[in-house]
This record gives structure tokens, sequence and C-alpha cells, in this order.
């Protein structure tokens, strides 16, 4: 495949994109402000730092658009390793924050390896699921092997702990094996011993059952593990249908929080109301809708599985992130995807994304020669 039959990316995608890194830039300031000044003598100090990262994000974006998706076979076995050598490093290198370890500082800069691994999972996958073909049906020769090496990285992950990505990673598994013809009785059979699983795993630490008990009575205890949801649906209600007005919010100062971070949708909610986010969500759909259309128009199984398990790590945190902050569902701790403050996230979607418009470069020239 040669760069002579790329077409044209997808500019709506495209366009899209950078819209809700600029919207998201714009309301970490708003949202951050008044805490960066207690903490930092300035209100511009959380948004620079996310400017930063954004620039790296955009230009890391627009290289992957160039490189030939098909590329990224050669690659995978290197990133998978070195997803996991991270992954493992971290468990004793990386920085205690709340007593998890899910960092690595440099620089001041927090690096999250968990949020890697989410790709090089997704390009381990559709590599795999691609070559075996009809394979994938039989368990020992095509699921077991791909099932030990998600199984591993799920280990990892549930070690720093960090129960929201494992959570991603099984939906992102899930979706290729899926779309990729596993025999849906093997998915069966081990729904089977992987749900207990994660009920044990969701209730065996107090702060993850806390978080379940707040999902079924929010109003239980106020003024303890319910404190931050209660925060949440306060400035969603404070916002109204047409908001406060952009910096109006009142839940950002020290009431709500993870402000500027996991909560950002309840200071869009309360600042620009039921309008804004309504908006913002729409603008979320044309995303999806629009990765989505460039995955399955591709022609290429590995093109296809790779833009599908992209779509749905971005889908899938966009429906926990903002199912968490409005109580439909129950906190995670993730970010909201292009959004949100930090820095490996930004940049992970970013990165992807240019994957996703490459793929749709190749879709483009396709139509083209069609036409």
């Amino acid at each position: 495949m040669s760069s002579k039959t790329r077409g044209r990316p997808d500019f709506l995608l495209l366009f899209v994109t950078v819209f809700l890194v600029g919207f998201g830039l714009i309301m970490i300031f708003s949202a951050s402000s008044s805490i960066a000044i207690i903490k930092h003598n300035s209100p511009w100090h959380y948004v620079m730092k996310q400017g930063v990262f954004a620039l790296i994000g955009l230009f890391v974006m627009l290289i992957f658009m160039c490189i030939p998706y098909t590329w990224w076979k050669k690659a995978t076995p290197v990133l998978l390793i070195l997803s996991i050598i991270t992954l493992v490093l971290v468990l004793f290198a990386g920085n205690d924050i709340n007593g998890a370890r899910r960092w690595f500082v440099l620089g001041g800069i927090n690096l999250q390896p968990a949020e890697f691994a989410k790709l090089s999972i997704i390009l381990y996958m559709a590599n795999l699921v691609s070559r075996k073909g009809e394979n994938i049906r039989n368990f020992r020769r095509g699921l077991l092997p791909i099932l030990a090496v998600v199984g591993l990285v799920l280990l990892l992950v549930m070690k720093q702990p960090d129960f929201g990505t494992v959570l991603i990673l099984f939906f992102i598994a899930l979706t290729i094996l899926v779309v990729g013809g596993v025999d849906l009785r093997h998915l069966f059979l081990l729904s089977l011993i992987l749900i207990p699983i994660f009920v044990y795993l969701a209730v065996s630490q107090s702060y993850r059952l806390q978080r379940i008990t707040t999902f079924l009575n929010p109003m239980s205890n106020p003024q303890s593990s319910d404190y931050q949801l209660i925060q949440s649906l306060y400035a969603l209600g404070h916002g109204g249908l047409s908001g406060t007005g952009l910096g109006g919010s009142i839940q950002k100062l020290f009431y709500l929080p993870e402000a500027h971070t996991d909560f950002i949708f309840a200071v869009i909610g309360e600042e620009l109301g039921f309008i804004g986010t309504s908006l913002l969500m729409f603008v979320f759909f044309i995303f999806i809708w629009r990765g989505y259309t460039t995955a399955i128009r591709c022609d290429d199984s590995f093109g296809l599985l790779l833009g599908v398990g992209i779509v749905m790590m971005i889908f899938i945190q966009i429906v926990l992130n903002i199912g968490g902050v409005t109580g439909c569902l129950p906190i995670t701790g993730l970010p909201l995807p292009l959004v949100s403050y930090g820095g490996s996230s930004l940049i992970l979607c970013l990165a992807s994304t240019g994957i996703l418009l490459n793929i749709s470069r190749y879709n483009s020239y396709r139509r083209q020669e069609k036409d």
C-alpha cells in the first residue's frame, strides 16, 4: 500500500477532534483557575500544562495520520512488550497517589502506562484476530493465546489498582473478538467465569464498594462517600436549561473535587446548562459516528478491527465518565476523552484518532477509485 494510494482524511472527524480539544482547554481553565491560584499562584497553571499536552498530541495525531495503518502490524509486538514492561515497572517505581501506583513522574509530568496499554492491546488483538481468520473460532488455537495476553495485561492494571481501565480493556477485547468472528458459545462460557470475578473485584475493596452503594443510594452518606456525586448533581441542577454562563460555576469553587479532571462534565453542565451538555454529547456522537463509519468502510480486516477497537475505547470511556458524573453509573474515576485535564489520556486519544484518520484516507482513495 504506497503513499500514492492515500486519499483525503475524514475532515469532519478531524474538525470535531480539534474542536473537542479546544473546548476542553476552555473548560479546564474555567474549572481549574480558582484552585490553580491557591495551589500554584497562577490561574493558568493547569490549562498551560494541558495546552502543552494538546500541542504534543495534535502533532502526534498528524504524524500518525500520515503513517499507513498497515505499518502498525510490524510495530505491534514491540509496543505490546514495552507496554507490559512499563506496567510491571510502575508497580515498583511508580508514584503512589492515594494508594494507587499508576503514574511515572518525569519532570513534574505524570505519565500513565495503562493509558498507552489500551492502544497496544487494540493493535495486538486487531493484528492477531485478523491473521487467524476462521481459526479464531477454535478455542485452543485461536482464542486461548489472545486471552492469555489480555489476561496478563488486565492483571497488571488491576494490581495498580485501576478498575476503570480494566473495564475499558475488557470491553475493547470483547468488541474486537465479536467483530472478529469468535464463537459466541466460547464467550458465553467465559462470561460465566468472568462475571463472578468482576463482581468480587468490585466489592473486594472498600472504596469500590462505596462507589456502588453511592450509585444505589446517593444520599446515604452526603458528607463522605457520596459527597462528590452530590456536588456533581448540584452543579448539573444549578445549571438548569441554559447554565450560569462561562466561568459562572459555583461548585468548582472548592465544593466539587476533581472539577477539571473526572468531573469536568458537571462544570460544563453548570455553566452551559442542559443545552450545552446536549450539544457536547451531539459532538461526541459525530465523533463516534465518523469513527465507526471509517472502521466499517475498511475492506481490510486488520483496519476494520483496529478502527472498531479505537472507537470502542473512546466510546466506553465517554459513557462511563458521563454516567458516573450524572449518577447513572457507578463512578469509575475515568476522564472525559479529549476534554478532561490529563496528558496521558489526551495524547492517547489524539494518537488513536490519527490512526483512524489514516484509515479514512485509504477509504477515501478507494471511494474515489470506484467513482
